[in-house]
């Protein structure tokens, strides 16, 4: 299976001041903002996400997401792997996205960008 680490969610209750710290503090670069919800800042090889409860699946948590070009292909693995499905794959504005627990419970996010 072709799967790459290119994301890692953290969850923020105030998106401007979690934004703030990474830029300012950190000094990272922002990506881009989505709203008042979800920002991407530039973590070299993979990207720092900042959610709110809104975009974030498992708010509170840290998640990694996983890049694949077969999204459903990724969710039927874990699952036949030991692990369970959450949320069964499905097309949002920006990608095809699944969320999942792996054999012991860690919640991941396979995503593919859907063509344009």
């Amino acid at each position: 299976m072709d799967l790459d680490v290119r994301m890692v969610m953290i969850s923020t209750e105030d998106l401007d001041a979690s934004i703030a710290f990474y830029t300012e503090t950190l000094g990272m670069t922002l990506k881009f903002r989505d709203g008042g919800h979800f920002a991407a800042l530039d973590g070299g090889s993979v990207t720092l996400a900042l959610a709110t409860k809104v975009d974030h699946p498992f708010p509170g948590k840290t998640v990694p997401s996983l890049r694949t070009p077969d999204v459903d292909a990724a969710a039927a693995a874990v699952e036949a792997g030991g692990g369970a499905i959450i949320t069964a794959p499905y097309d949002d504005a920006h990608e095809r996205r699944a969320v999942v627990y792996d054999n012991a419970g860690n919640p991941l996010v396979f995503y593919s960008p859907l063509a344009r």
